[in-house]
């Protein structure tokens, strides 16, 4: 099941067996589930049966309470009520995690144990997450917004995968023994970095803890987590389980709370020497500024995107028409990675439109927890407000509307799949990182054309190619500065495949081998020879 795409996982999920029963009970006098053209997207509302244990922060390998004794709301998006209050971290808070962190590293066991045995806590922690599986998926449902199915069946599994991938790795992290021009030993040898911090999105919560904590721990290092103040209860969860597999306290240390304070305190931390951030463009620079500031501690940047998602003219239009629909609908289009700019060749662009349009509309819109749900609600009511005002800003422009463009329902945070064509380079729509339902169909005439358009672009973290051609499939691969390019494929993520961008998109790779390059340091230890026998 870990093993299994996200994609073909989502695109089996109309026909999986309700999951209503085993979630808990239902309220409210509806019965039925709505397309987003209706009047509300949620007549029901199912009570995940899942118990809230964990709000405080991890410190230490000890819940406490916040230094201040304050706590912030986390909500369900679906209706806009709490969930919970959770404690909120800020300097103090920070200032004894990296503590808690540091003397974890210099005194404890953690780096000095084999790496045999810390893949064995590694893997045992991965076996307790699947035990929890769908414990872990309904809390991510309902603090984040997503399908339940795809929480269960794609990112607990794949996020149960990252870990005893970098697990495997944890023995297999060696130095060199390098020939020197004279008489001299030359070793070079791979070391923990120390203390990491980690500052992770709202929109993949566990699988952005995975592809940060994994590599980290695999490596020896000790952790400072600071997880958006969006989406902090799955982190909290997990991180108990950790526990009971045996990691010592004080290797993960984790802070909920807010990217001003908490973020910014630990971006800044003169004892931090590594950081690792997922997130906006903007507040990537300002994550980088503090670094730098500070004590020059290296940052690794995954950040925005406007990935082109190209449809040659020999495409198969129906596929061409539900991969392109994935690639930008997943997950209410709240991916850095998302094809939000479709570009579709002129010969087959109104076809294109015209099913693109049509599938859209089929989209089923509701409550997370319910079969046959394909979007949620989006993440706040910031997030929402940004994505209808730059629906607002797409109707203002010459772009055509073809379908979408407004709320669902009055209460929670719901938006029709929106689909405008005629989309031009110029536009706010073209240009920005919506972060939403908003599909924008571009024309364009030929390959050196598509290239350019598709590359005049601050990001560069992924792009879509769709062609029966090898040929052409080869030149625009080769083209396009991104960091991953998919072919006939979207948003497949193993675990051994690097992710990261080019230009404004970020710095340095996660997932994979690679990514075990942020958490060590290299170290040349040179010992002289006496009458070598040979050099």
């Amino acid at each position: 099941m870990a093993a299994r795409r996200l994609s073909s996982l989502l695109s089996r999920s109309l026909h999986l067996p309700s999951v209503s029963a085993s979630l808990g009970r239902s309220h409210g006098v509806g019965r039925h589930i709505n397309r987003f053209s209706t009047a509300a997207a949620v007549e029901e509302i199912i009570t995940p049966p899942v118990q809230i244990n964990h709000t405080k922060l991890l410190i230490d390998g000890q819940f406490v309470d916040s230094a201040s004794g304050k706590t912030f709301p986390t909500l369900d998006p679906r209706t806009g009520e709490v969930i919970a209050n959770v404690a909120e971290g800020d300097l103090e808070d920070v200032n004894r995690a990296v503590a808690a962190a540091r003397k974890a590293f210099d005194e404890g066991p953690w780096p000095k144990m084999s790496a045999y045995e810390r893949s064995r806590i590694m893997l045992k922690f991965a076996d307790l997450v699947e035990k929890h599986n769908d414990e872990i998926a309904a809390l991510e449902t309902w603090d984040n917004g997503k399908p339940y199915l795809q929480a269960a069946q794609a990112e607990v599994p794949s996020f149960v995968r990252l870990f005893r991938y970098y697990a495997g790795w944890a023995d297999k992290i060696h130095g060199l023994t390098v020939p020197a021009d004279g008489p001299h030993h030359v070793q070079i040898l791979h070391e923990p970095i120390g203390v990491a911090g980690q500052i992770i999105p709202w929109n993949f919560p566990l699988l952005m803890m995975a592809w940060k904590v994994g590599p980290a721990l695999a490596c020896g290092n000790t952790i400072v987590l600071k997880t958006a103040e969006q989406t902090p209860l799955t982190a909290l969860y997990v991180a108990n389980l950790f526990h009971e597999a045996g990691l010592p306290p004080g290797v993960l240390n984790i802070v909920s709370g807010f990217g001003p304070t908490a973020g910014a305190a630990l971006a800044s931390h003169m004892d931090v020497d590594k950081l690792a951030f997922t997130g906006s463009t903007e507040t990537g620079q300002t994550v980088l500024q503090l670094a730098a500031k500070s004590n020059l501690k290296p940052v690794t940047l995954e950040l925005g995107g406007k990935s082109p998602f190209i449809i040659c003219e020999d495409a198969d239009i129906d596929h061409a028409v539900e991969l392109a629909h994935f690639a930008l609908f997943f997950n209410q289009g709240q991916c850095c990675c998302a094809g939000s700019r479709t570009y579709v060749h002129e010969r087959v662009y109104d076809e294109f439109v015209e099913k693109a349009k049509a599938r859209a509309m089929r989209r089923v819109v509701g409550d997370p927890f319910k079969k046959g749900v394909e979007q949620g609600p989006q993440i706040d009511s910031e997030q929402f407000q940004k994505i209808l005002r730059y629906i607002r800003e797409g109707r203002d422009s010459s772009a055509t509307l073809e379908c979408g463009g407004d709320r669902i329902g009055s209460k929670g945070y719901f938006i029709q799949p929106t689909v405008f064509s005629n989309v031009k380079e110029d536009m706010s729509i073209a240009q920005d990182e919506i972060f939403g339902p908003v599909q924008c169909v571009f024309k364009f005439k030929d390959i050196g054309e598509v290239i350019k358009r598709a590359n005049n672009t601050r990001y560069g973290l992924a792009a879509g190619v769709f062609t029966k051609n090898i040929n052409t499939a080869n030149t625009l691969t080769r083209g396009l500065r991104a960091g991953t390019v998919w072919i006939n494929c979207y948003d497949i993520f193993d675990a051994g495949i690097p992710f990261g961008g080019y230009k404004m998109s970020g710095m340095g790779r996660e997932k994979g081998i690679y990514s075990l390059n942020n958490y060590l340091q290299v170290k040349a230890v040179v010992t002289p020879l006496k009458n070598p026998a040979w050099i």
